[in-house]
């Protein structure tokens, strides 16, 4: 059993307007930014399991907008329970892991609105969580987004150009070696 098996499900919850998917297809071996923002080096997140790559690499993003959408094509594997984190397994076998914020298990699904559930299969750009930045912040707590992956070793060569703003749906990064 992987990470993903250790996490809970969560209930849907009910958002008065839902956003709609965006269009997005990830090529095999690319993840996609699951939110608007800016690129990130995972090193240079405040939470020292990330930055120091312990739940595998990836890349952050610095959110400007607020919906977390499927970086993959694939199945939801993981859906905690205070919806500040997501597990997908990618149909080319990735195991890609969302997480908003720093610490922000602490808010216990404040400021989180859960739109997809475990075991649903969602495609590269599907809505997963709708997550309320500034109820991160007055929490006091960093509202970066972490995207690693937890079943691969190596590097990961950055897609989007670290420091510019990315959309959602656009490549954040690729594993080496994958065009």
């Amino acid at each position: 059993m992987g990470i993903f098996g250790k996490l809970s499900r969560r209930r849907r919850a009910a958002v008065a307007e839902a956003p709609r998917a965006i269009t997005a297809a990830a090529e095999p071996g690319c993840v996609l930014s699951p939110v608007d923002g800016v690129a990130k080096p995972l090193s240079e997140v405040s939470d020292p399991v990330f930055a120091q790559g312990m739940l595998g690499p990836g890349m952050a993003v610095e959110p400007s907008g607020n919906v977390i959408y499927a970086p993959v094509m694939g199945i939801v594997t993981a859906a905690v329970d205070t919806g500040h984190a997501f597990g997908l397994t990618s149909d080319d076998g990735m195991e890609v892991l969302i997480h908003v914020g720093v610490d922000t298990v602490d808010m216990k699904g404040n400021g989180f609105d859960v739109l997809a559930g475990k075991d649903d299969h969602v495609t590269a750009g599907t809505p997963l969580v709708v997550f309320d930045r500034e109820k991160i912040r007055a929490a006091g707590h960093d509202d970066i987004v972490m995207v690693s992956l937890t079943n691969v070793s190596g590097e990961v060569v950055p897609a989007a150009t670290i420091g510019e703003p990315i959309r959602a749906g656009e490549p954040l990064f690729r594993l080496s070696g994958k065009a």
